[in-house]
């Protein structure tokens, strides 16, 4: 057996997304328990979930399931407004009545009576050491697998409640909060970023960092870039073009695929009804919207599955816009991808089966689905090593050409 031990190196080439991509629809008359979705995520099988006002719902790509208050009495409410996968495999919906917690077979409810530091739920968040961070209207709830611990505007927190989370490359917690700007998070104390310090605006809606370690800012006025210390880099406010007067563009949420195209979804819900997905690729902005094939305006929330796929929550229903452009000489096909030990502690002994092609890249990425490895490689392998020590706890993706496989990390 060959082995790669130590520092993972290139990132294999997954091709851009381009204008000419597949839109896929689905609505109630399709499965959804209802066209409003608020929330959305893919887990580690590949299943979707859905969160809407009639409950939640997953899709494995054939069938639908259902969960209802009705069908799952531990469901603190039908009315979902966050979803996460955790590291092992349950799944956190968020509600304006608590948290559930499903394990498969049956919800656990949380609530403020059990710890929570607020009972309306805006975004669930799963961090590099295991914390799940749980934001509300009152500010942010931690959960340490077994405790949890408040934080508000006693503790540093700007009045106005946090609306999402996220987290720096240097593990600082990054919270947009309602009111007050972007909080940063060092384990001990929080610092405040504002439009004082360039953010379009002090109400931030959403997260994310690039490989870079840049912070993009989603806030309602627009989008906001800031380096890896916080400084200011730029403003992008007209990424989806509408009519006069409404020129701002404010942002609903971030995600920024394996290329690092930043994807942002858009909602403007005052004068004109206009809404739609943006793709910039560091130099334009590509518009995705109802004239392209967008199944509404009103975007609520967007996702990547392990495929490349955009997944877009509207109050319409769901669209899929198709995402990997890359012909097939450009990435192997393998049929199956084998990880032992999973749970792992220092390296993964992987088996391929099946492979076509050479495999010209190996990606390792986060729950999250962010680049924390790779490595280039030159000759076909199907058996060899990588080391993992330098991980954390947690559930990770092994990309490895057309295939995205999981394993765990637990020491």
């Amino acid at each position: 057996m060959s082995r790669i031990i130590g520092t993972i190196l290139v990132l294999i080439g997954l091709g851009n997304f381009g204008q000419a991509q597949n839109i896929m629809n689905m609505t109630s008359a399709d499965g959804l328990p209802s066209d409003d979705v608020s929330c959305l995520t893919n887990d580690a099988q590949g299943n979707m979930w859905f969160g809407t006002n009639e409950g939640l719902a997953k899709y494995d790509g054939v069938s639908w399931t259902i969960y209802t208050t009705t069908s799952h009495t531990g469901l603190p409410d039908d009315g979902i407004t966050a979803i996460l996968e955790a590291s092992n495999g349950d799944i956190w919906v968020g509600t304006d009545f608590g948290v559930g917690v499903f394990d498969g077979s049956t919800f656990t409810t949380y609530t403020t009576a059990n710890g929570l530091g607020h009972n309306r739920i805006n975004d669930l968040v799963q961090v590099s050491n295991g914390d799940i961070w749980i934001s509300d209207f009152n500010g942010a709830t931690v959960f340490d697998g077994n405790d949890f611990t408040v934080y508000g505007s006693g503790d540093g927190l700007p009045f106005g409640g946090v609306n999402c989370v996220g987290q720096d490359k240097n593990g600082d917690i990054l919270l947009g909060t309602g009111i007050g700007g972007l909080a940063i998070f060092d384990g001990v104390d929080f610092a405040l970023i504002t439009e004082t310090d360039g953010l379009v605006s002090d109400v931030v809606n959403a997260i994310a960092v690039d490989s870079d370690g840049n912070r993009w800012v989603g806030t309602a006025n627009g989008l906001t870039v800031l380096d890896p210390s916080g400084n200011w880099l730029e403003n992008h406010t007209r990424m989806l073009i509408i009519p006069e007067p409404d020129t701002l563009n404010p942002v609903e949420d971030i995600q920024i695929d394996q290329d690092g195209n930043v994807w942002v979804g858009i909602y403007v819900d005052y004068l004109v009804t206009v809404g739609g997905v943006t793709m910039f690729d560091g130099s334009t902005w590509t518009e995705y919207d109802e004239s392209n094939g967008l199944v509404g305006p009103t975007i609520r929330q967007i996702d990547l599955d392990t495929r490349g796929n955009l997944w877009v929550g509207t109050s319409s229903g769901v669209s899929r816009i198709d995402g990997v452009n890359a012909s097939v000489e450009d990435i192997a096909q393998i049929k199956q991808v084998h990880i032992k030990p999973n749970p792992a502690s220092t390296y993964i002994d992987v088996k391929l089966e099946g492979v076509q092609g050479e495999i010209k890249g190996i990606a390792i990425y986060d729950a999250a689905m962010r680049e924390v490895g790779k490595t280039n490689v030159t000759q076909t392998m199907e058996v060899f090593s990588l080391s993992v020590s330098s991980l954390g706890n947690g559930v990770y993706f092994l990309k490895i050409g057309d295939q995205t496989t999981r394993f765990v990390v637990a020491r």
